[in-house]
């Protein structure tokens, strides 16, 4: 019958009759294919990765996915091989959250006892403590910690942390503000 975006699908297997006019150039079918396994590949992805990040693995795993189209083995069901690649861009999302919170824990290890701080930066984060922080971090969104991983974990300066993104000056300066007030107010959430 009539699926979404008005296709008519084949009955026995409507995810192949999709990726052969997908694979064909018609952009609309691998829409209507994301559209058939959206809502599954959410719970993998909040289940294998950062909830949080759930929505933006699966919109790159449905990119990868549209890339590699013309790997994919058409005697194979599309939707096991989907949910795989939502299911390794999650668990890579889960690794990178990991990473940033093992750096944030090695530059809190690395400040001076109480009292000893002698920047205005290390006595904030001695006084919030490592625990908070790194539960305030964790919640924060992908973009948000590597904003602020750049700039204070890195301590890379503004141009540098622009070039690394591939932005302005300016913006790394905007985003490095909201991206502070995102995490004062995490850790005012703190546990």
């Amino acid at each position: 019958g009539p699926a979404p975006g008005g296709l008519i699908l084949d009955r026995a297997d409507p995810d192949a009759v999709l990726v052969r006019r997908s694979r064909d150039g018609d952009h609309g079918a691998f829409g209507t294919l994301v559209a058939r396994h959206q809502a599954v590949a959410l719970r993998v992805a909040a289940l294998m990765g950062p909830p949080a990040d759930a929505e933006d693995a699966c919109q790159e795993a449905f990119v990868k996915a549209h890339r590699a189209l013309g790997r994919f083995d058409p005697n194979r069901p599309f939707r096991p091989w989907l949910l795989a690649i939502v299911a390794n861009e999650a668990r890579d999302r889960r690794r990178r959250e990991g990473r940033a919170t093992r750096l944030l824990e090695h530059a809190a290890a690395l400040l001076p006892p109480d009292g000893a701080a002698d920047d205005e930066r290390e006595r904030a984060l001695a006084r919030v403590g490592v625990h908070e922080l790194r539960h305030a971090f964790a919640r924060l969104r992908e973009d948000d910690r590597r904003i602020l991983a750049l700039r204070f974990l890195l301590d890379l300066p503004e141009r540098e942390a622009a070039a690394v993104l591939g932005c302005a000056t300016g913006t790394v300066k905007s985003r490095t503000a909201r991206a502070l007030g995102r995490l004062r107010a995490a850790i005012g959430e703190a546990p």
